[in-house]
């Protein structure tokens, strides 16, 4: 009989660290979402969950590991994209959201919509699907420019925008209680 895993009884799954609130440390602790989630999976399955920190400059990148050997699955609150579908298999979705604006609004208290950005700098973490939004305004001319993240940068992101170096942050948005 073929394992299912790389390793009997243990499962190993890559992740995103950090990126809130999927996976965030707390007091040097792994925790978050998916890492509970995982970490509910395993014992139910009797295994030991064994995470794996991706740190990848493209989020993309991460399927990779399940290719090469590298790990058994990913969970990161990754988007099921037909891309993505060609190269792992995704469980059925557990939450649903789409994308949001993230924005000072002691600096920029007039943006309350992304029709407000025009002329602005967006900021997008590198193989996320907020590029594809990103993407879709800068053509319409809806933003000024988009500047891209390493994905394991999001706090740098998030401190760009705290400082005014970017206008807004387009990541994903838990839309509807599902």
């Amino acid at each position: 009989m073929r394992e299912l895993t790389l390793e009997p009884g243990v499962l190993s799954v890559a992740s995103a660290f950090p990126d809130p609130p999927f996976e965030i440390a707390v007091d040097g602790k792994k925790t978050g979402f998916d890492t509970e989630l995982m970490g509910s999976i395993c014992y139910d399955l009797g295994m030991i969950l064994r995470p794996v920190r991706y740190s990848g400059d493209d989020f993309n990148g991460i399927f990779d590991g399940l290719g090469d050997g590298g790990y058994d699955a990913v969970i990161s609150g990754t988007t099921i994209t037909p891309e993505r579908e060609r190269v792992a298999l995704f469980s059925d979705p557990y939450l649903e959201f789409d994308q949001g604006l993230a924005v000072n609004v002691r600096r920029n208290p007039q943006i309350k919509s992304s029709d407000w950005l025009r002329g602005r700098v967006v900021g997008i973490q590198v193989g996320n699907t907020s590029d594809i939004v990103a993407r879709k305004l800068l053509a319409k001319g809806a933003i000024g420019n988009s500047k891209y993240y390493p994905y394991h940068g999001i706090l740098t992101a998030l401190n760009d925008l705290s400082a005014g170096r970017i206008g807004a942050l387009i990541k994903l948005f838990r839309s509807s209680p599902g």
